[in-house]
């Protein structure tokens, strides 16, 4: 490609319809597919792109694709437009041994007939030619590549696909970059681009600025979701992809927790530094963006979301209900304080804060990853001011599953890494949040009442981590 390169593309009719049936069966076993459980009825094709011409030898379409799935999980019942995902086919004549986990199939029908086509990313020559669009800024079809063009990007730099499962994609290039793929597909401001640009604009080390990203201009009659939505998301471009530096040799939070639980060793000096850089991260965040005051009728809706919560909870997941009221108590506390005119501040936060989300370089330097929140709440939540708190629970209940997940469980390792990490924060905010234990056992315990349902329904082994937090955070006497 060359500098700044423009170029329209077109797809041939009916080729959707031609791998409709291979990705009927492929989509669902992916680990980023949101729809599990039910299945997929059909597509509608939001945006075709054809980034190499597929009567070549390797062909490449980027697509995104709207997966229909009924309400609930019966073949009988009614389909309805469900998640947009991004998929990047590649197209050969046979796939070599090296990408047999990435095929999705050979198509029988339609302009693709006889050929066979799998997920490209797992190719070099398609993740290539992904970098080579961000360098140059390319504009293919409705798909734009942009960059910050303060940072470098070398061209050849040889790209690996991260094979560990996580909701998105993602491919390092050499030991420099790493693209993250979205693959569940927005419209608007996505906050996994928003905060990290953001923070750099302040000058914030704890985060990866972004390099480069890629984003997609729909037609809103294109989408059917959007064209009956709201109105302000017509127009609204889809964050695709972010690139960001590769932080060499760092360590993920969360690995690291684990073996040094194995070891024996105590973690607290590492938690008392993530606390620092969590705090680094929100009083930047709350220099960038704008900050609200939270009085009684915003805390009182923030309050009646909790206890909705917690009464779906009960009805899916019946080893809550013994504890029922006093978590409800966690949640009234906070509404009565609001009710005698408590405020809270409200900022911009991580949104979905725990051990994974954090690397560890190999100086003890700590930086915060992954700003795209809780990727199944609507993207305008996500974006939503949040008393920075809400981070930090989501961080101790964190050191608490890493602790109960050892054999035997560590209940004292949590307990002194929970306690370092809120002096940590304060040692850098000035502000610790155990001062504030209403608030602090409310967002834990909402926390701990999602956890709850999440392993119930996907992970029941690990049941009983969330449920002995629900036992501690039902007893009003709960700090930290």
């Amino acid at each position: 490609m060359s500098e700044a390169v423009t170029r329209t593309v077109t797809t041939p009719p009916g080729l959707l319809a031609s791998l409709d049936p291979l990705l009927r069966e492929w989509l669902p076993r992916q680990r980023w597919f949101a729809g599990k459980g039910r299945p997929v009825s059909g597509f509608t094709l939001v945006e075709a792109t054809e980034l190499l011409p597929a009567s070549g030898k390797l062909g490449l379409y980027h697509l995104l694709v709207r997966a229909h799935q009924p309400l609930v999980p019966s073949h009988g019942a009614p389909g309805h437009p469900g998640d947009c995902y991004q998929l990047l086919i590649g197209v050969r004549e046979a796939l070599p041994p090296r990408l047999a986990p990435a095929l999705i199939g050979h198509v029988p029908t339609g302009p693709l007939a006889g050929r066979t086509v799998y997920d490209a990313l797992h190719d070099p020559r398609p993740a290539e030619l992904l970098l080579e669009a961000l360098r140059t800024q390319a504009r293919i079809g409705g798909l734009r590549f942009e960059r910050d063009l303060g940072q470098d990007i070398r061209s050849g730099l040889v790209p690996r696909v991260v094979t560990a499962e996580q909701s998105n994609s993602s491919v390092v290039y050499g030991d420099t970059f790493i693209l993250k793929l979205l693959r569940r597909i927005v419209p608007g401001v996505n906050p996994d681009l928003e905060l990290p640009l953001a923070l750099a604009r302040e000058g914030c080390p704890r985060v990866p600025a972004p390099t480069a990203w890629m984003v997609a201009d729909i037609d809103p009659t294109a989408d059917p979701v959007i064209s009956a939505g709201p109105a302000d998301l017509a127009g609204q471009p889809y964050v695709l992809g972010v690139l960001q530096p590769f932080l060499q040799g760092a360590s993920d939070g969360w690995e690291l927790a684990l073996r040094e639980l194995a070891k024996g060793e105590d973690f607290g000096a590492e938690a008392r530094a993530l606390g620092r850089a969590t705090a680094e991260v929100h009083t930047a965040l709350a220099r960038a963006l704008p900050t609200v005051t939270l009085g009684h009728m915003q805390l009182q809706l923030m309050v009646d979301g909790m206890v909705e919560r917690l009464e779906a909870a009960v009805q899916a997941v019946p080893a809550l209900r013994p504890y029922a009221d006093g978590l409800r108590s966690a949640f009234t506390a906070l509404g009565d304080l609001a009710a005698e005119g408590r405020t809270w501040t409200a900022q911009r936060v991580h949104g979905d804060l725990h051990l994974g989300q954090c690397l560890r370089s190999p100086a003890g330097e700590w930086w915060l990853i992954d700003f795209e929140g809780e990727p199944a709440r609507p993207l305008p939540e996500r974006r939503m001011p949040q008393p920075a708190v809400r981070d930090v629970a989501g961080m101790l209940r964190s050191f608490d599953y890493a602790a109960r997940s050892a054999d035997p469980p560590q209940p004292d390792w949590a307990e002194t890494c929970r306690s370092a990490y809120c002096s940590g924060y304060a040692e850098a905010s000035g502000r610790d949040p155990r001062t504030d234990p209403v608030l602090l056992r409310a967002y834990e315990t909402d926390k701990a009442i999602y956890e709850v349902v999440y392993e119930a329904r996907h992970r029941p082994d690990w049941l009983p981590v969330p449920l002995a937090a629900i036992s501690r955070l039902s007893s009003s006497g709960h700090l930290t």
